[in-house]
């Protein structure tokens, strides 16, 4: 945190003191049970529901249709306290999974988008030096308006709770315990690379996060932790044991004609049913990017502003752009025949 050449308005930047090896942690920090568990006598972790079938109900009252799997394998999570590790497709909705989770139990949704070179700073936690800096200003002022030197303690206090910015990871422990639980989600952790995955495994592991001037943060409630992977490459065996898993499919038929009459309904019941079928059978074309349910209730809107209340052959032409996001997957669309593609829903629906 230190900078010798820069300059700010002008004037020359002072250097910041190096930050202490340890000192003393805020009382905000929990201390470290010797299992490394997490203490469970202090847990309080949500149990807002008593079966499966409660978690599938709650998940539909907030907007997001899950099958039996999902439903279970959420439950489990909530109930054996592990993280849940969702794979699938780009755009089947496992990112939502987290979102509705949060709206549910109340807890906040802490989001950590993840993206290959992902460090520590963007994870877990950094200084803030701009106001670290205009402390140590202040404090040279106050003292030369004195006639004296900059109190040791600056030092001290250049490197406290004050100026610590917290990041996804360590809000997360760092939660307080009176409050909801957080939903700590790790989005797309198959971009990061090995090294940050290690490093969350061990976070996951050990509920804690140590940040060398202040001490350990142990979390008092471990968060719901989902992570989520569009399985771009294989993540390593030890994470995958470590979470609960589930594999998040594109929704079958008349499940995607519920989500489109539950996220859009504007929509007119027959033309979500025909817009389900031309899904379907668009991912049937082995696309670069098969449309996920997004895309579905995108196109179905498009429809339905446009004033049509059944697909046919020139509003799917001028609104595939819609549900398909590659030149070349369009392409491959309109060799087939839009006109072939609009019968074929149009059975399908019927």
């Amino acid at each position: 945190m230190s900078s010798s050449g820069d300059e700010v308005g002008g004037a020359d930047v002072p250097e910041l003191p190096e930050a202490p090896s340890s000192q003393a942690g805020p009382e905000t920090l929990e201390p470290a049970p010797p299992d490394g568990g997490g203490g469970s006598q202090a847990v309080r972790w949500p149990a807002p529901a008593r079966n499966p079938g409660e978690v599938r109900e709650a998940l539909a009252k907030h907007g997001y249709l899950a099958d039996e799997g999902l439903s279970t394998v959420v439950y489990l999570a909530l109930v054996m306290r592990r993280p849940l590790l969702l794979e699938g497709d780009a755009g089947v909705g496992k990112t939502e999974v987290a979102k509705v989770l949060a709206r549910w139990t109340g807890g906040e949704l802490l989001r950590l988008q993840c993206y290959e070179g992902i460090d520590v700073s963007q994870a877990v936690y950094e200084w803030d030096y701009s106001r670290q800096l205009l402390h140590l200003r202040a404090a040279e002022a106050r003292a030369v308006a004195n006639g004296g030197a900059v109190p040791v303690e600056v030092e001290d206090e250049l490197y406290s709770e004050r100026f610590l910015v917290r990041r996804p990871l360590l809000a997360a422990i760092a939660a307080k315990p009176d409050g909801p639980t957080p939903v700590l989600l790790v989005d797309e952790v198959d971009r990061a690379d090995d090294d940050f995955e290690a490093f969350l495994l061990e976070l996951l592991s050990e509920h804690s996060v140590t940040v060398p001037e202040l001490g350990t943060f142990r979390a008092a409630v471990p968060p719901v932790v989902v992570i989520t992977s569009n399985r771009t490459r294989d993540l390593h065996d030890a994470l995958k044991r470590r979470c609960l898993y589930h594999w998040v499919d594109h929704p079958s038929f008349e499940q995607e004609v519920a989500i489109i009459g539950l996220r859009a309904p504007g929509v007119g019941p027959v033309l979500a049913r025909e817009v389900a079928a031309a899904v379907e059978r668009l991912r049937g074309l082995s696309l670069f990017k098969p449309p996920g349910v997004a895309e579905t209730i995108d196109w179905a809107e498009a429809l339905s502003v446009l004033g049509r209340t059944r697909l046919d052959e020139e509003a799917v032409g001028a609104t595939l752009g819609t549900v398909l996001k590659y030149h070349e997957d369009a392409e491959r669309a309109r060799a087939i025949g839009v006109i072939q593609l609009v019968q074929a829903a149009a059975e399908r629906a019927s």
